[in-house]
């Protein structure tokens, strides 16, 4: 098997030697070059043709983030966005990059000399390498709001990884009166409250970070926070937010899973929906979703930046109905209107 083959693009030759001998740990990946500068780096990605790009989000030059939404829409390839341990997780930096299209987030250790410090660094390489990455999609088509009434049904809606674009791509053209709906993002407790504060820039609903005991309204986007909990919807007269400790399920947490599972309990009126990502968190849970009666989408195969979960669960017959991202808020609003005369999914 050939190694995977990765250029680091950063403004620290310290850093890019440390980075140079911590991925090659992996007998599995070699890194070809390295680059200070945007100019650099494009020549070397053109000579060297990398599988992997590190990116230093703050360098070369603090232009990191123009360069990655450059490189993403003219030449889109695997990206790991590199923060500073100690600010980058609290900066929306690391959001936009995960919004331009990056493939995940490496939070540089502060004591890198701390035992497995890079190990999440070299699995980031390897999953990104097995990655499809598509040229950016064009402008969704506009949904329906104008005459949209909620007729009561719970939005969930789950994502990983290409997930940040995708549901700013699916939420934004959500009315201002946006059925309730409950987000899982697979997304470290350092980034969390600045994707909430990003997608509440970006729509007319109100998005905020769930929070313990928060009753699910119209008009209101709810986005569990990484960390130590998981998300579940609970109650029968008045259905709330719970936030729930807890292991890992699927690997992660908050896990989507959770989420689509605690709503199919419910006995109440859902519509799930299933994004990009890698592995098959979700799918169980979208299962028991539609076996409860609930509505449920997934994102199709050519518009999935990684067409994992939606891939698994389409195959397990857990989705309905599968379509291109462009389309998805038109179905999810017409599915949850309560003057829509039928319950197509188109």
């Amino acid at each position: 098997m050939k190694p995977i083959r990765v250029l680091v693009v950063d403004g620290s030759p310290t850093t890019c030697a440390v980075f140079k001998t911590e991925l090659e740990r992996d007998p599995g990946i070699i890194v070809v070059g390295t680059a200070s500068t945007p100019l650099a780096a494009r020549a070397a990605i053109i000579a060297l043709d990398p599988d992997v790009l590190t990116l230093d989000i703050r360098r070369p030059g603090k232009g990191g983030l123009s360069f990655l939404e450059k490189l993403m829409r003219l030449r889109p390839m695997p990206v790991i966005a590199v923060a500073s341990e100690i600010a980058g997780g609290r900066n929306a930096r690391s959001v936009q990059a995960l919004a331009l299209g990056a493939y995940d987030i490496f939070l540089k250790p502060e004591d890198g000399s701390r035992a497995h410090a890079y190990d999440p660094l070299r699995a980031r390489v390897r999953g990104a390498s097995k990655m499809r990455v598509l040229l950016r999609d064009g402008p969704a088509t506009p949904a329906p709001a104008p005459d949209f009434v909620p007729d009561g049904r719970i939005v969930a809606v789950g994502a990983s990884t290409g997930g940040v674009d995708a549901l700013i791509t699916l939420l934004s053209d959500f009315p201002e009166n946006c059925p309730p709906t409950v987000v899982t993002q697979h997304m470290p407790e350092a980034f969390t409250a600045s994707f909430a504060s990003r997608l509440d820039a970006h729509c007319a609903a109100a998005v905020q970070e769930a929070t313990n005991g928060a009753p699910l309204e119209p008009g209101r986007i709810y986005l569990a926070p990484g960390g130590s909990h998981h998300l579940e919807v609970m109650g029968r007269e008045r259905r709330v937010c719970r936030l729930r400790e807890g292991p890992t399920v699927n690997g992660h947490r908050p896990s989507v899973d959770v989420l689509f599972h605690s709503i199919a309990k419910l006995d109440a009126p859902a519509l799930g929906v299933i994004l990009t990502g890698m592995g098959d968190d979700g799918a169980r849970g979208l299962a028991a979703m539609r076996e409860a009666g609930a509505r449920t989408l997934g994102q199709d195969e050519e518009s999935s930046l990684v067409y994992g979960m939606p891939r698994v669960a389409h195959e397990m017959g857990a989705v309905e109905k599968q379509l291109p991202l462009s389309r998805m808020t038109r179905a999810v609003l017409e599915q949850c209107n309560a003057v829509s005369t039928s319950a197509r999914v188109a």
